[in-house]
């Protein structure tokens, strides 16, 4: 686990002015990876949907720039901010983030996933910048056209991928957590984000499918994709782990914008397991409103 002392947000600062002379977007971060600065709409009712029209800062992600006096003005509003995001699918770089996680709970091997997935559609994941994270797990940073909207997304190519597209961000070398710090691959630090491959840029772009049904269950997952991972993720679940994989995925789900709408496939799925539906509910509800106290610390980023 990474020291946080009082150097770190001069660190901090430092990493992200280097960032943004590279043309990444950036915002100061909290020890918890969200963003440092609360909004300035906080307990408003209703809540407010500004992006940072109203010209304060506490928008999160909307924050992120590359211009400098901009940054520093960010970070001198957010003395305590141990490092910074970098906002995905803006111009120039239109950056991709490949999240591979890894969760003991999961059970899942990300990386192999990957491996899978570029062999079936024929595709390989050229040399690129590569973002190292305290739990393990690895950011593969990629770059888009001008013309491709990528969508945030949780276990929607395979269990254990997360994708940040457009309104999302990554954390970028050098933040500390509580967990640790963040750090280039070696072998990483003088590339480039890479093109992504045409045949995994479909794969995160493809339309939307139309609702399903499985047989046997009242299962209606959601009008696209984003959720399969997480639906197959709780039907994995054995005796003992089944609250603990609901609760994770459910948390995933409204992260990323589509608990509600998965709300009850993954009640369905996790009654397949065994668990009995009031707890499946209960477990879901808990995680919408810890993520929705999250969301109001965020104002709406990914």
């Amino acid at each position: 686990m990474a020291t946080i002392d009082r150097q770190t947000p001069t660190l901090a600062l430092a990493h992200a002015l280097a960032a943004a002379g590279r043309g990444l977007p950036v915002f100061p971060l909290s020890a918890t990876k969200l963003p440092a600065l609360r909004s300035p709409h906080h307990g408003e009712q209703p809540p407010a949907h500004c992006r940072g029209e109203c010209g304060l800062p506490g928008h999160g992600v909307h924050d992120a720039t590359t211009d400098p006096a901009a940054v520093r003005a960010l970070f001198a509003a957010a003395p305590r901010a141990t490092g910074y995001g970098i906002a995905c699918g803006r111009a120039p770089h239109r950056l991709i983030g490949i999240d591979l996680d890894v969760d003991p709970a999961y059970g899942s091997d990300a990386a192999g996933a990957l491996r899978q997935l570029a062999l079936q559609h024929l595709f390989t994941i050229p040399p690129t910048v590569t973002v190292l994270t305290p739990s393990g797990g690895r950011h593969l940073w990629l770059t888009g056209p001008a013309d491709a909207t990528v969508p945030n997304s949780a276990g929607r190519l395979a269990p254990g991928i997360d994708i940040r597209g457009s309104g999302g961000y990554l954390v970028g070398p050098g933040s500390v957590t509580a967990h640790g710090r963040y750090r280039l691959a070696p072998g990483t630090a003088h590339l480039t984000p890479a093109p992504c491959p045409r045949a995994l840029l479909r794969l995160l772009t493809q339309p939307r499918r139309p609702p399903m049904t499985t047989r046997g269950a009242a299962l209606t997952p959601t009008p696209d994709r984003r959720g399969e991972g997480l639906i197959q993720f709780v039907l994995a679940a054995h005796e003992g782990q089944r609250n603990t994989r609901l609760f994770w995925a459910a948390c995933r789900a409204y992260e990323h914008g589509f608990g509600d709408t998965l709300a009850d496939a993954l009640t369905a799925a996790a009654v397949r397991t065994g668990l009995p539906e009031h707890e499946a509910r209960a477990a879901i509800a808990s995680a919408a409103r810890l993520t929705s106290r999250r969301g109001e610390e965020t104002n709406g980023a990914a």
